[in-house]
């Protein structure tokens, strides 16, 4: 079977490019992957398989059923938004809609969930169980498509016993891929501050209470939330990454002052002990100086964990698909992904597939307008998705 699967994924691999080019050419954003939409769904078709679109707006439910279909369920899922990017690359297939662009690779999951997917309808004759498609539209964006996915019945009839998912690595090489075990990935919250003043004139602040220089002591103070308030054994970062005031100038002291910032962390209580004491600090500062402080915390993604049964079997069948000196082990990272909200449903396993190519200078990182993927990383994607969910299915 192993043979069988690594010759289909090659010979595929240049419709399965081909499809990844599409993708990358007509990138859509959260919310509003109408056209993607319709395409998986209409590559679906092709394929014979059955499937429903229209889950979440845009998201798509494909099924392939084996022999005894009923015996058991896996799931794989890919995510198919794109970001707020202008694409720099000048590449065949580069983004013809302005501003927006496949920075994350969102492109390469749904092509090679899509390739996974043909290679297993062609092979449903010879496995037990049945594969669950999962095409999820706004990962990008809070809520998630995976929250509203899931709301609306995504992991029941059939109910799949563990779920896998895949994401680019650019500091890793095509052809390798990492797997980590337990806690994974930080959760996402977004912080949104407006400090409130008296301005005036910048050269007699004393009539006035300074919003930019309250807001200096709140932005100083919440960064000892994480050093001098959180476990050290507990993961946390704060980032307030934009700042703006109302009006203002260099001898204009504005009214208004507005943050925006993210707090990530793996621990749940902790989690909403920090949400409390950041708007305390933040309020009760505002409130000694004079202003005041509207904070908002939009709670976004759980953290991501991967099962630890799942994840060593994963592991397990990686190396004896793609050789142990091409498969590693990950760090745990900061960032977020919503496969977190399937990873506190069911078993899950995140992993990431390489898409590197250092001797060729594909090497920049996601969220870049240079991204790019060494292609041939979609034949080792494809292969190991349909290799993983046929050694799950039989164990």
């Amino acid at each position: 079977m192993q043979k069988k699967i690594k010759t289909l994924a090659a010979a595929y691999h240049t419709d399965i490019v081909a499809v990844r080019r599409h993708l990358h050419r007509h990138p859509e954003l959260s919310y509003q992957e109408v056209k993607t939409g319709k395409y998986i769904a209409a590559q679906l078709e092709k394929l014979g398989i059955e499937h429903r679109h229209g889950i979440a707006d845009n998201g798509v439910v494909g099924l392939i059923k084996g022999k005894n279909p009923d015996e058991k369920v896996i799931a794989l899922r890919a995510d198919f938004d794109a970001l707020p990017i202008e694409e720099a690359n000048e590449v065949v297939y580069k983004s013809e809609n302005p501003g927006v662009m496949h920075a994350c690779g969102h492109d390469v999951h749904t092509a090679s969930l899509l390739g996974t997917a043909r290679i297993l309808q062609e092979l449903r004759h010879e496995f037990a169980g049945t594969i669950k498609l999962i095409f999820q539209p706004a990962e990008e964006k809070l809520p998630g498509g995976a929250s509203l996915m899931i709301a609306e019945g995504v992991l029941e009839n059939p109910a799949p016993g563990g779920i896998y998912g895949q994401h680019v690595h650019p500091p890793l090489e095509a052809g390798t891929v990492g797997f980590r075990s337990g806690m994974y990935m930080a959760s996402a919250d977004e912080l949104f501050l407006t400090v409130r003043g008296k301005g005036g004139h910048g050269a007699m602040p004393h009539n006035g209470n300074d919003p930019i220089v309250i807001t200096a002591h709140i932005i100083t103070a919440l960064q000892q939330v994480v050093s001098r308030n959180a476990d050290p054994t507990i993961p946390s970062v704060l980032t307030l990454g934009k700042i703006n005031s109302t009006g203002g100038a260099t001898n204009i002291i504005p009214d208004e002052v507005k943050l925006e910032g993210t707090f990530r962390t793996m621990n749940e209580t902790w989690r909403s002990e920090a949400h409390e004491k950041m708007v305390r600090i933040a309020e009760g500062i505002a409130e000694s100086m004079g202003g005041t402080c509207d904070f908002e915390v939009m709670k976004g993604y759980p953290f991501l964990v991967n099962d630890e049964a799942l994840t060593a079997r994963a592991k397990n069948a990686a190396v004896a698909f793609l050789g142990a000196e091409n498969v590693v082990d990950l760090p745990i990272r900061m960032t977020a992904e919503d496969f977190a909200y399937y990873s506190q449903k069911m078993p899950a396993c995140f992993y990431r597939l390489g898409t590197g190519n250092r001797a060729r200078g594909i090497t920049s990182p996601v969220h870049t307008p240079t991204f790019d993927i060494d292609e041939k990383a979609l034949e080792t994607g494809v292969g190991l998705m349909t290799w993983l969910a046929l050694e799950e299915l039989k164990g």
